[in-house]
């Protein structure tokens, strides 16, 4: 019965859907393939950038704000508001020339006729001190740890000078923490800017019905064109959905009522694709498949300060990278999409990235390394529970049955995803299953997770690894702003990564989007950023 009410309230929820919608369309039917339909499965809680910690809310916060500087889909940094900048010869003083021709989406707060205005270096300026205030309590407040201080020198110029050199600082700044917003409209608002945001994105907020749907319109004011001089984006609206259910989200592309799937769920992969990754025939010709690299490395992680005996032995620890077949998980669980990660933490695609000699499937030399502990600590079952939630259950199943085989009993806690991310970052947890997707393009994002200075709650460390070689390599590479010597040290620091054994790499995944036919200018990013104003959307003949 349980099952029956969920989907019962799931079919309600979709049904109210539907009439919001056509509600909306019937308005101009003719324009309504102009409009990008989605599904969000998380609940967001803000659409204000200063929040915008996790790609749920970095997606829609993407469509409504810039920044100084953004990424091109090869992750080169390229001008945004800021024109062109400067970097003086210390590395540490960036000046950045705006542009005259941004305007924010308009307001009644903008007490002029125009209801909008142009940004200035003084709107960087408040948005940054956003950032750093505790009242304001961002997650994104870290972004400005390293810099000295920021002004606005006039109306276009603005500048940053930074603490000690930080050569990925520009991608840094390409974060969505790091928009514009008006101070103007954030005082009308106060905290409830979360629900009514104005930026100067390609698209402006329309409305939000939460955990029901959200809409965005066309910034009619909005300054990119395309190389042919017109205007962006060209897509009339978009608009979120929110269904919690995986398989109900596929059964929605199915029918045609959403336009994309971004993730490859347990519940349907197998109805979409063959075991070698390739769409199954009768979505051919009804459904475009795009594969990308993506900068995020799925693992285990073990929580180093814990008391287990387990967690604490690095025998255990290789045992278990040894213990598993990561080429047959990718190809059964994951239908060929990602690549084993048998090299080391830093994934393909960042300068630093190296094929080291990393873990691969050695059922013997497991079975070894376990005995070994059993002989050293005296205890002759040695176990581990991993924490997960329910999307990776299949994978830590797969790796509890592999290493049972070789004499080491896991069990699996599953539990919903924000309490593994509370658990995680609290120390509550010896093993669990996490995923790190860069912030900024630059392996230094993912050697930063084993500093011991950034020990969570107060960093990213959620493993508590220590090594004070570690960490005098990762503090003389934030000095270097030469590429091929930053590139040594990344790849002496991952080597000591898989050497200690603080994770598990599981694999280097891959972004697989799914669009429906009448998609086109739907480009992939290894950063897996959801970027609409270049999409277009033809109209769908009957």
């Amino acid at each position: 019965m349980r099952f029956q009410t969920k989907a019962i309230k799931l079919g309600i929820s979709f049904i109210t859907l539907l009439v919001i919608l056509s509600c909306d369309s019937s308005k101009d039917d003719n324009r309504d393939h102009l409009v990008f339909r989605y599904n969000e499965q998380y609940q967001i809680s803000t659409l204000d950038p200063a929040f915008a910690r996790n790609p749920s809310i970095i997606w829609p916060v993407n469509q409504l704000f810039n920044g100084l500087v953004q990424l091109d889909n090869n992750l080169n940094v390229v001008p945004d508001i800021a024109k062109s900048w400067t970097i003086s010869d210390d590395a540490l003083t960036y000046s950045f020339i705006l542009r005259d021709d941004v305007y924010f989406h308009k307001h009644e707060a903008f007490k002029n006729n125009d209801s909008t205005r142009a940004v200035k270096s003084k709107d960087f300026v408040y948005s940054f001190d956003r950032l750093t205030d505790p009242q304001i309590a961002s997650p994104g407040s870290w972004v400005l740890s390293n810099v000295d201080r920021y002004i606005a020198k006039n109306d276009s110029v603005f500048e940053i000078t930074l603490k000690k050199p930080f050569p990925a600082y520009l991608g840094l700044l390409s974060m969505r923490y790091c928009s514009v917003v008006p101070e103007e409209v954030v005082s009308y608002y106060g905290s409830n800017f979360r629900s009514h945001p104005i930026g100067t994105g390609p698209f402006k907020f329309k409305k939000w019905e939460e955990g029901v749907k959200l809409v965005f319109r066309k910034n009619e004011l909005y300054y990119e064109r395309d190389e042919n001089g017109v205007q962006l984006p060209y897509l009339e609206a978009v608009a979120i959905t929110f269904l919690p259910d995986k398989q109900s989200e596929f059964l929605q592309f199915a029918q045609g009522n959403i336009d994309f799937l971004n993730s490859l769920d347990p519940s349907y992969k197998d109805e979409l694709l063959t075991a070698s990754g390739s769409l199954r025939e009768k979505y051919i010709d009804k459904v475009n498949l795009v594969k990308n690299p993506h900068l995020n490395t799925e693992y285990i992680g073990f929580y180093l300060d814990s008391s287990t005996p387990e967690v604490q032995s690095k025998l255990i620890r290789k045992a278990i990278n040894y213990g598993f077949d990561r080429t047959k998980m990718i190809t059964y669980l994951r239908n060929g999409i990602g690549q084993p990660a048998v090299h080391g933490f830093i994934p393909k695609g960042l300068p630093g990235y190296s094929k080291i000699n990393g873990y691969t499937y050695d059922p013997t030399k497991a079975r070894n390394l376990i005995k070994q502990y059993i002989q050293e600590s005296g205890d002759t079952n040695p176990e581990l529970t991993i924490g997960t939630n329910s999307q990776y259950l299949d994978i830590c199943e797969y790796i509890q049955r592999e290493l049972q085989k070789v004499g080491l009993n896991i069990s699996i806690d599953v539990m919903p995803p924000s309490t593994l991310r509370q658990m995680k970052s609290s120390g509550d947890l010896d093993a669990f299953r996490a995923s790190w997707i860069a912030d900024y393009p630059d392996a230094e994002n993912y050697l930063s997770l084993f500093y011991s200075e950034n020990f969570t709650p107060n960093g990213p460390n959620y493993t508590h690894f220590k090594s004070e070689a570690f960490d005098n390599l990762y503090e003389r590479s934030l000095g270097m702003t030469d590429i091929n010597n930053r590139k040594e040290l990344y790849y002496k620091m991952d080597s000591l990564i898989i050497s200690e054994a603080p994770i598990i790499p599981l694999y280097y995944d891959e972004i697989i989007r799914f669009t429906q036919k009448t998609i086109s200018g739907f480009t992939p990013n290894a950063q897996n950023f959801l970027v609409l104003k270049r999409v277009k959307k033809e109209k769908l003949e009957n």
